[in-house]
C-alpha cells in the first residue's frame, strides 16, 4: 500500500493518549523525528503546525493527514497514530478524529508530496481499512498499511 521505508514499527502509536489537535501534532512530530538528531521533534512540530494553520488536514471518517515539507531530510517518512479517544480536528465532515497518518517529505519533493497525499487519502477513504486499523495492534497496523 505505502512505498517501502515510509513507515516503520517505531513510528506507530496505538491507543495514543493525545487529547487535543496540538497534542496529536506533538505526538506525530516525536514519532516522525524518531532517533534522528535533525530535524528534531520541535522543528517537525512547528512545520506541522504551520501547515495546519493554512487549513485543517482532517478529512472524513475520523481521519487526519497532517503533513509538511521539511528541509534537511532526504527521504519521506510517516507516522501512524490511533488515538485512545477521538479529538476535534476541524475535519471536513465535522466529526472527531481517531486515526492520524502524519507525513514528512523533503522540502524539494513537491510532486512526491502530492502523490503520497493522494495515495493516503484514497487508502483512508475505505471504511474497511479504517475499521481494521481501529482493531489492530501496532504490528498489525504496520502490516495493514505497508
Amino acid at each position: 500500500m505505502l512505498p517501502a521505508g515510509i513507515l516503520e514499527s517505531g513510528s506507530i502509536s496505538v491507543a495514543d493518549p493525545a487529547s487535543s489537535k496540538k497534542r496529536v501534532l506533538e505526538s506525530a512530530a516525536r514519532l516522525l523525528a524518531g532517533s534522528d538528531e535533525e530535524p528534531g521533534a520541535e522543528q517537525i512540530f512547528e512545520r506541522l503546525l504551520e501547515r495546519e494553520r493554512l487549513g485543517s488536514t482532517g478529512l472524513a471518517g475520523g481521519v487526519a493527514l497532517p503533513h509538511a515539507r521539511m528541509p534537511g531530510i532526504s527521504d519521506s517518512r510517516g507516522a501512524f497514530l490511533r488515538l485512545s479517544a477521538a479529538v476535534d480536528f476541524d475535519a471536513l465532515d465535522g466529526q472527531p478524529v481517531d486515526l492520524v497518518f502524519a507525513l514528512l517529505v523533503p522540502e524539494e519533493a513537491t510532486e512526491e508530496h502530492l502523490q503520497l497525499l493522494a495515495r493516503l487519502a484514497s487508502m483512508f477513504n475505505g471504511a474497511d481499512l479504517r475499521q481494521r486499523l481501529r482493531e489492530a495492534d501496532g504490528g498489525e497496523a504496520l502490516a495493514i498499511l505497508t
